[in-house]
């Protein structure tokens, strides 16, 4: 029943794909990854890693935030033309901080079908193992690096939602550093490599998480989560309600 559903050509099938742990792929993901003409991706080195794990031979078009606008009529030409193609990205769930939202839009505007295969997030990951609130929260990604910085951190000093987001190997450091300046008594939890094999949490200050970072070389993909304002104080005062 789904190869007959899927078989219907001209769609763009946007594909959750591991965060790290190749088993955490979905059937309906390996699947789809079969049965589509071509793939989209950002890089085929790590596209063809997990293709080559799941045993699937297939065309790769790569799309970066460089050609992202560049491939977009080539690539609904051979959709208008009959065939079906996924777009996936290195890691988690497509368009999320990552290349794709330009294309996705301009295909809804052609009329394309847009069908979402769900699966990993490392946003949302990060989100379910902190302990921070998760009734309402903002997702930022990764902050601007120079200009809009410093008052983009100032506005996340005032949020009263936990806030989650991405950073780097080579700026985690520094991130930590302006949490410290801009909200220094916030609980946070620094989570690293997700589903792999090295994969580490920790949680407190940021103060606290500095001086560990301090003792080790520390490398990887990392997603911060920031409780919210007077979090403390208002989880107190919920609790002190009576029954």
């Amino acid at each position: 029943m789904y190869k007959e559903k899927i078989m219907n050509r001209g769609k763009l099938f946007i594909v959750a794909t591991p965060i790290g742990n190749l088993g955490d792929i979905t059937y309906r993901a390996v699947e789809t990854l079969k049965l589509v003409d071509f793939i989209l991706c950002e890089d085929t080195r790590v596209t063809k890693i997990l293709l080559d794990h799941f045993q699937i031979s297939k065309q790769f078009v790569v799309v970066n935030a460089h050609n992202e606008s560049k491939i977009i009529e080539k690539v609904f030409e051979r959709l208008e033309s009959g065939e079906s193609c996924a777009l996936v990205s290195d890691a988690g769930t497509p368009c999320i901080s990552d290349p794709g939202v330009r294309l996705v839009n301009k295909f809804i505007e052609y009329g394309i079908e847009i069908v979402g295969i769900p699966g990993a997030n490392a946003a949302i990951m990060a989100l379910s193992i902190s302990g921070l609130p998760t009734d309402s929260f903002v997702f930022e990604g990764f902050l601007p690096q120079k200009k809009g910085r410093q008052k983009k951190l100032k506005q996340l000093a005032q949020e009263e939602r936990t806030i989650v987001l991405y950073e780097s190997t080579y700026r985690i450091k520094k991130l930590l550093e302006e949490l410290n300046e801009y909200m220094p008594e916030r609980q946070i939890v620094v989570s690293r490599e997700l589903t792999k094999k090295f994969e580490e949490n920790w949680r407190g200050r940021p103060q606290e998480i500095l001086t560990d970072f301090d003792k080790k070389i520390i490398k990887g993909e990392f997603v911060v989560t920031i409780a919210p304002l007077n979090w403390k104080e208002r989880e107190s005062e919920n609790h002190s309600e009576p029954y």
